[in-house]
């Protein structure tokens, strides 16, 4: 007769009380997600027009908001003279790799490659939370 090691009979008895008790991994809803991730981006956005300004211009109304429009930021001449509309598709492929979608602009920022997390951070900005 062949026993199970009693380090995978530990776990196997761990996972069961886990399990049972309702404590298993919960993956947060995609708007949750995108805060957790809007962190590394609050560095230089605010999601609030009316908080101190940062390196980059505020995110809030970015969901289909003109490109370039906000009152007392500098923008780049690439980003001006690009005039398009945030919407979440251009708003993807500029989170992917900005200076894809807008050469020479001064985004500063390499890019986010897991879709899942784009998505996400897409829905945070629409409804953000300060």
């Amino acid at each position: 007769m062949r026993l199970i090691s009693p380090v995978i009979a530990t776990a196997s008895i761990v996972m069961l009380v886990l399990l049972g008790s309702g404590l298993t991994a919960q993956t947060p809803s995609p708007a949750v997600r995108g805060k957790q991730l809007f962190a590394a981006c609050a560095a230089c956005h605010t999601v609030s027009a009316t908080a101190p300004a940062r390196l980059g211009p505020h995110l809030q109304g970015i969901v289909k908001r003109r490109s370039g429009v906000v009152a007392g930021f500098k923008y780049s001449a690439a980003l001006k003279a690009k005039n398009m509309v945030w919407s979440e598709a251009n708003l993807d492929k500029f989170l992917t790799r900005p200076a894809t979608l807008v050469p020479g602009t001064t985004m500063i920022y390499a890019g986010m490659a897991n879709p899942a997390d784009r998505k996400a951070l897409i829905a945070y900005l629409k409804k953000p939370v300060p």
